[in-house]
């Protein structure tokens, strides 16, 4: 049977690098990886700027270092939370209980919702202090390239946080699985051929006619 376990192959299959990296379930966590980045980086780099008179910087949106820690806590806990589910994506087709995996799909769900709805919090609070911003905090308008970037992918990784049921991909994740012996629990014990005779008896008494 080809199926598996709430979507990997049966357990025990051998990893294949390339049809792993091939699946979209995998493209989309490489995506939300990538958006991390460029969201904690962005800000890290050129979030932090100060008026020409002063020493101190202060977060480029409305000098509100709340915005920038947000951020930047968001984006690396993405970071590490798009690593994990990589690695546990390519364990999965080892995990041979059925609850184990459906363990594992159900706190990908849970996780999927939970990060769409810190991007999205995180791109209402980023824009809506840029938008607060005054010109005279950044006469130069440095970084602004930078929180741009910023709030723009936080817009992004809310959808590709958006969980991706992967039954849809072809060849790969949680689809229902049986195994063969679940099979024969559920219709009963198996039924054998009938008999030769029976047909035997089924054609008795015919005749052929000679034309």
């Amino acid at each position: 049977m080809d199926g598996g376990a709430f979507g990997a192959g049966k357990a025990g299959g051998a990893f294949d690098p390339n049809a792993f990296i091939r699946q979209p379930h995998t493209l989309l966590r490489l995506v939300s990886w990538v958006f991390s980045i460029v969201v904690f980086g962005s800000i890290v780099n050129e979030g932090y700027v100060n008026r020409m008179e002063e020493t101190e910087e202060h977060c480029i949106f409305n000098r509100n270092h709340n915005a920038c820690n947000y951020g930047i806590t968001v984006g690396v806990l993405a970071f590490l939370s798009c690593l994990l589910y990589l690695a546990l994506d390519a364990y999965f087709p080892q995990i041979s209980s059925v609850k184990d995996r459906k363990k594992a799909v159900l706190s990908d769900i849970g996780v999927s919702a939970f990060w769409a709805f810190l991007w999205f919090v995180g791109f209402c609070f980023l824009t809506n202090q840029w938008q607060a911003s005054k010109q005279e905090d950044n006469p130069m308008n440095e970084g602004g390239d930078a929180a741009r970037a910023a709030i723009t992918f936080s817009f992004f990784s809310i959808f590709t946080w958006d969980y991706m049921d992967p039954s849809q991909d072809s060849g790969m994740p949680y689809a229902p699985y049986t195994n063969e012996e679940d099979a024969t629990d559920a219709v009963g014990t198996y039924q054998q051929h009938p008999p030769a005779d029976a047909f035997d008896t089924e054609t008795q008494g015919y005749q052929t006619q000679n034309y």
